[in-house]
């Protein structure tokens, strides 16, 4: 009986929270207030336990050696204690977290960046078609006219207009990848809804 009770509880509970978006009512807003709470404290709990996760697989590897992973675990360590003690707005504690988020979110980028590129050069080299060359050309020019090579042209009034309009595209493909990315979320809601599939059950 487990498969039918959590799709029915899943079903109701989705359905609830759903129409607390569209119902005024104060019992559906109140039951909505309590069932959100109660999934952003199963959230938390579910973040603590994945944080327990990594801590335990990083100690397994010092274990076997991996000093890398000992670094990890002693930054974590100290960034936690820091943090709570300090507490999270102190602008101490903001500074040293940046100055360790930002330089390691930028060599990710980097690498990112350079895959996308290697990956780019690979798909031409077996497709050297039309839209492959596109692609091509296109990813390259995006690169200059969103690098600060071009910096000086930019003064210039007929090529800075051109420049601003290309860096404008990009953001037209993100927000098509976020309206992808949301029409998928609600389908898999509504399939979610209907029963139709029920990733809650192992």
């Amino acid at each position: 009986m487990k498969g039918p009770i959590a799709c029915t509880v899943t079903i109701v509970v989705g359905l609830l929270i759903l129409a607390g978006y569209f119902i005024a009512s104060p019992l559906i807003q109140n039951i909505r207030f309590f069932l959100l709470e109660w999934a952003i404290i199963l959230a938390g709990v579910a973040g603590i336990v994945g944080i327990f996760s990594l801590l335990r697989t990083h100690w397994r590897k010092v274990r076997s050696r991996e000093f890398g992973s000992l670094i990890v675990i002693l930054a974590f360590l100290a960034t936690f204690f820091i943090g709570l003690f300090l507490g999270a707005d102190n602008p101490q504690f903001q500074y040293v977290v940046t100055g360790i988020q930002v330089p390691i979110e930028s060599s990710l980028m980097a690498i990112v960046l350079f895959s996308l590129v290697f990956a780019a050069i690979r798909l031409f080299q077996k497709k050297n078609n039309l839209m492959g060359t596109i692609f091509l050309i296109s990813m390259f020019v995006f690169l200059v006219t969103s690098s600060s090579i071009l910096g000086m042209a930019q003064s210039i009034p007929g090529v800075g207009a051109v420049i601003s309009a290309i860096q404008t595209l990009p953001v037209a493909g993100a927000r098509g990848i976020l309206l992808g990315i949301s029409l998928g979320g609600i389908a898999a809601g509504i399939r979610i809804l209907i029963g139709a599939e029920r990733p809650y059950i192992g």
